[in-house]
């Protein structure tokens, strides 16, 4: 249910969160994967008998806390394509191991973020390895799509890290020295005396253009913590934050409870005031494509027609082929993480659980 303050508030709606969570031009889609898996089985998987009752191969069940969604004996998300859009996933507990048609794998977590521009094709694997075996193996995950320009949809792919240690961190303190911390995975935050800058975006992203004013937060306030989010300084920008975990906040004197998606108008400063446990707020900003938006699965275009060569294209050429022995590739036992690019070129980071 969706409620419309007065207009002039800068809070212009209010509606709980669905799964996956609504968004707005240029967002696609937002889904928050909180899943309390058991001890792995020393394949990566849970236990067979825990497998009972779920519906293999689509199970969403969340029973006893979690899914194992399209995988068959470990959790995630065997290869599957996209055309037309990006990918944003930030792991903040737990690993993902990626894998994909270019030949690039990578064990992130913790923290870390991947951005992967689907452009013109790709093929990828997403699996959640239960690595431990002597304790339970939380995954807790954002998955964004961001769409793709017209003039930007038939890009080459393009795969990207953001490793945790290296995002940028604003932290606030007010004025009863309670600490609001923001994690900036796309867009600069402007604070008195301090402008916390990103990381740059793949090169072929909407927020690689400077006008798009595109931001991407993620947010942690401390109990009874103040903070004033900043106005967007884009011409047209659309915000929209997702109050996930705490109890209530209250925002522009209203308060809200947890589990709400609020639509904010983005050129207004917006007052922030927790309640009495620790908030949490995904942040998703920026200008519209303001494009039609043609979508079937995995494929997001301008134009049914655009669509049909999609599917005709993946059907002919499976964007390049999967190079892997498995669909649902895992990658051995270490739990550090790394990324191996497709030119060769490799990242390896110690384990960094946050």
């Amino acid at each position: 249910m969706s409620t419309k303050p007065p207009p002039s508030s800068a809070l212009l709606s209010v509606e709980a969160l669905g799964f996956p969570w609504e968004t707005i031009d240029p967002f696609l889609f937002c889904v928050h994967h909180d899943d309390a898996y058991p001890p792995g089985n020393g394949r990566y998987g849970p236990a067979a008998s825990l497998l009972s009752g779920r519906q293999i191969g689509s199970d969403f069940s969340r029973k006893d806390g979690w899914s194992m969604y399209h995988g068959q004996q470990v959790p995630g998300f065997p290869a599957h394509p996209h055309r037309g859009f990006e990918t944003v996933t930030i792991v903040r507990k737990g690993r993902i191991d990626h894998s994909d048609s270019l030949g690039a794998t990578a064990r992130f977590g913790g923290g870390d973020v991947q951005w992967l521009t689907a452009g013109k094709g790709i093929v990828h694997a997403e699996m959640f390895p239960l690595l431990h075996t002597e304790r339970s193996n939380p995954l807790e995950l954002f998955q964004i799509w961001l769409n793709l320009p017209a003039d930007s949809k038939m890009v080459e792919p393009h795969f990207t890290m953001f490793w945790s240690q290296d995002i940028p961190r604003h932290r606030a303190i007010d004025e009863g020295g309670r600490g609001t911390e923001v994690v900036c995975i796309a867009g600069s935050l402007a604070a008195p005396g301090d402008v916390t800058r990103p990381l740059a975006p793949p090169p072929d992203s909407w927020a690689s253009r400077l006008n798009a004013d595109l931001a991407i937060w993620t947010i942690r306030m401390e109990p009874q913590a103040r903070w004033l989010l900043p106005a967007a300084i884009g011409e047209g920008t659309r915000r929209k934050l997702y109050f996930f975990a705490g109890s209530q906040i209250t925002v522009e004197g209203r308060e809200v409870e947890a589990r709400s998606a609020i639509e904010l108008r983005a050129g207004a400063d917006v007052a922030l005031i927790n309640g009495d446990e620790v908030a949490e707020l995904l942040l998703l900003q920026g200008r519209p494509i303001g494009e039609p938006v043609a979508q079937y699965g995995p494929f997001v275009m301008n134009t049914e027609q655009e669509l049909r060569q999609a599917y005709e294209d993946y059907r002919r050429t499976q964007f390049g082929g999967w190079p892997w022995a498995d669909p649902a590739p895992v990658h051995g036992e270490e739990d550090g993480r790394f990324a191996r690019h497709a030119d060769g070129r490799t990242e390896r980071h110690a384990s960094e659980e946050r």
